[in-house]
């Protein structure tokens, strides 16, 4: 059983460990909600993310896994305020990403023109039979 799971930049960047295909990995995940990715890597990707990579928490809440890293790929994308928002908080542009495959995962992401870092789309597979 292969998974797809969504890693924040900022969880990383806080209190994660660099990672690379073939590392095994002890996650803390929990259940992705698509819409939360949809603006960020569209309809079909957002459907795809099986679990979200969690370091935050109350301690006990979280159960690791065990996980086998396969794939990691940077996705970055323009953020903008929205034309019809009433605050100034800005949100991702449908339609501006890009996803760039990369060997090794620390936080941070190669500056790319106009574009942010949002974080990481990873395929693991469990290495026992918990998730």
């Amino acid at each position: 059983m292969t998974l797809t799971i969504w890693v924040d930049d900022w969880q990383i960047q806080c209190c994660g460990e660099t990672f690379a295909p073939g590392d095994v990995v002890s996650w803390n995940l929990l259940e992705a909600d698509p819409e939360d990715y949809v603006g960020v890597v569209g309809d079909e990707r957002a459907t795809g993310i099986d679990f979200r990579e969690e370091h935050h928490g109350q301690e006990g809440e979280h159960t690791p896994t065990s996980l086998e890293v396969l794939t990691i790929t940077e996705v970055h994308c323009r953020y903008a305020v929205p034309p019809d928002s009433a605050t100034n908080v800005q949100g991702p542009v449908p339609g501006t990403t890009e996803l760039v495959p990369v060997s090794e995962a620390n936080g941070w992401a190669e500056s790319r023109p106009d574009i942010s870092f949002a974080g990481y789309l990873v395929t693991a597979r469990p290495t026992k039979t918990e998730v």
